[in-house]
């Protein structure tokens, strides 16, 4: 056998696309290269289709999945040789778990199982019961019995996987405070008189800023100084006067991000957002900027209220916390500093290296 190993990962997208892929695992394959080992990129949507599927019809989806299938059937006869196979989320986004069998029962390889979202539920409120068909959720516990090991975003993933498969672990999703977020590479000129209230995410989380736009309403109203950006693949039609879209971009994320002054984290409290792994907040706080969040899932983990942000259940304390931060410029230093040192010190790519190579043993 040669000195490195063998990984192939597969992925619902082509490298360099999504962010659920680039920061569960993307960011650590200069790590996994350094230790010698040897990797393999199998995405379910190639990169030219990726910009049809996020912005799908009918046909274009029925288009695209189908070729997808037809890369997996491709794709099966490339893992032979790798020693540990890296399955984030799933094979295919419908189905029962056809391929997952292969690789684990035919193929006889190692499933590494990633997953940073709760992925055996649904956010959708009117889901019908064709698409639950379709979608086939449950596959989710039959690959975590038939994988290696499993690799969850946080300790309410963890618990899940643990029925199943007590080989599950906590992996966080991580930020690159060096490369990537990181205040120091993006200075920008700050004007004392004016604040910046920001939020970041995927047309699909829009709708969790419903809970509390009317709080930003109420301090658009209060404070003259105050405006909203929005940054986001899409715009969201809103209220507020001073709002500015920031269409999400790759290559200025980072950038767009020092824009801001407090950053927002609202979510709903059901179990789909127990499963959330905090990405927001993490961004923010690793380029120094103080986060409000709701205190729900791995949020009241990450945040230290009153040390390194805040959590606020409801409309008066989101209004109580944000006019702290909004009228006290010393208070959003600290708080931001320390929300960097949080990041650096246990949910970054360099804290967490070790942790992540683990799953390969």
């Amino acid at each position: 056998m040669p000195p490195y190993k063998r990984i192939t990962f597969i992925a619902p997208y082509s490298p360099g696309i999504a962010p659920s892929q680039r920061f569960r695992f993307e960011q650590y394959f200069c790590v996994l290269k350094e230790r010698g080992f040897h990797l393999n990129y199998l995405g379910f949507i190639s990169k030219k289709n990726s910009g049809l599927f996020t912005h799908r019809n009918s046909f274009s989806t029925l288009s695209i999945i189908c070729l997808g299938f037809l890369r997996r059937i491709i794709h099966a006869g490339l893992i032979w040789q790798s020693d540990f196979v890296f399955i984030h989320r799933e094979c295919a986004p419908i189905g029962p778990p056809f391929f997952e069998w292969i690789i684990a029962k035919v193929l006889r390889k190692k499933i590494i199982y990633d997953f940073d979202d709760a992925i055996w539920l649904t956010d959708k409120i009117n889901e019908s019961a064709l698409e639950k068909f379709i979608r086939q959720r449950s596959k989710i516990r039959i690959i975590c019995k038939w994988s290696y090991k499993v690799s969850c975003g946080n300790a309410f993933l963890a618990n899940y996987a643990k029925q199943f498969n007590s080989n599950s672990f906590i992996n966080p999703t991580t930020i690159d405070t060096e490369n990537l977020h990181n205040p120091t590479l993006y200075v920008q000129e700050r004007n004392s008189k004016k604040i910046s209230i920001g939020w970041t995410g995927s047309h699909s989380t829009l709708k969790y800023l419903s809970e509390i736009e009317n709080v930003l309403y109420e301090l658009e109203n209060t404070f003259p100084q105050v405006s909203f950006i929005l940054i986001a693949d899409k715009p969201l039609a809103m209220k507020l006067k001073r709002y500015d879209f920031v269409k999400w971009s790759k290559d200025t994320e980072a950038a767009d991000l020092s824009k801001v002054d407090i950053g927002i984290m609202p979510l709903p409290n059901d179990e789909w957002s127990q499963g959330k792994c905090g990405f927001k907040a993490l961004q923010f706080m690793a380029m120094g900027i103080p986060c409000v969040a709701s205190p729900i899932g791995v949020n009241t983990t990450i945040i230290d209220h009153g040390i390194n942000g805040f959590l606020a259940s409801t409309k008066e304390e989101w209004l109580f916390y944000l006019t702290q931060l909004i009228t006290q410029e010393d208070m959003r230093l600290t708080l931001g500093m320390d929300g960097r040192k949080k990041v650096e010190t246990t949910y970054s790519v360099r804290s967490n290296a070790d942790n992540f190579l683990k799953l390969f043993t």
